[in-house]
């Protein structure tokens, strides 16, 4: 009967794994922002030389078109 009680009360084993799922995701992603590992800002999407302002020799047209 105590085995019965027992297992009747308290929180389901399904809900305390997907807890204990959600909070070491949450603490994954607070320690990934902290360490600036997030990879979040401009230089994302753009190669180490854009991030950088190197334009790799690229000349605008109208830079160009304004030479005598």
């Amino acid at each position: 009967m105590a085995e019965q009680d027992r297992g009747a009360s308290g929180t389901p084993r399904w809900v305390k794994v997907f807890g204990v799922i959600a909070l070491i995701l949450v603490v994954l992603v607070v320690v990934m922002l902290v360490t600036g590992r997030g990879g979040h800002g401009p230089g994302r999407h753009a190669s180490s030389s854009a991030a950088s302002g190197d334009t790799g020799g690229y000349v605008a047209p109208s830079a160009a078109s304004n030479q005598p």
